[in-house]
């Protein structure tokens, strides 16, 4: 049996979080909506950033597996007050073993003792059924298909 430990990224991990990030975009450009090419040049994403501010408005939740970072979720609170779940990602080989369902959880988690009660969206590609079937058992429910971007749009409930 796996023991997973999922926690908050911390300022010293924003390189491995940049690491994980650019392999998710490598490995499945058609699941995300930024692309590898424009990113990899960037000396420090914006994400990176917010890692090493830890910003209490967005943070990513990572999966940790012999103290190595296997996973990554990231949350933002935009200005209308609604989360959004972004860049959600566990490497190719631990894929399977419920690593992104125990990640999405401990997000959902932190979202809600941070802002309690708060509406939570994500946005997924159409055709990353895997994915979808995840959130849904997860407690997500489409809301509406993007047809032109190819995604649908989940929300949470709870």
């Amino acid at each position: 049996m796996m023991i997973m430990d999922y926690r908050l990224l911390k300022p010293e991990e924003s390189r491995d979080y940049r690491a994980l990030r650019l392999e998710s975009l490598k490995r499945y450009p058609s699941f995300f909506h930024d692309k590898y090419e424009d990113l990899v040049n960037i000396p420090e994403l914006k994400t990176e950033q917010d890692i090493i501010q830890q910003c209490f408005e967005r943070f990513v939740m990572g999966a940790f597996w012999q103290d190595r970072l296997v996973g990554i979720c990231f949350f933002v609170k935009d200005e209308q007050g609604t989360g959004n779940i972004y860049q959600m990602y566990v490497q190719r080989q631990l894929q399977g073993k419920s690593i992104g369902e125990g990640l999405i959880q401990a997000t959902i988690q932190e979202a809600f003792r941070r802002f309690p009660g708060i509406n939570m969206t994500l946005v997924v590609a159409i055709d990353n059924k895997s994915a979808i079937a995840l959130y849904k058992k997860i407690g997500f429910e489409k809301i509406e298909n993007d047809v032109s971007e190819n995604t649908i749009v989940m929300r949470y409930i709870s």
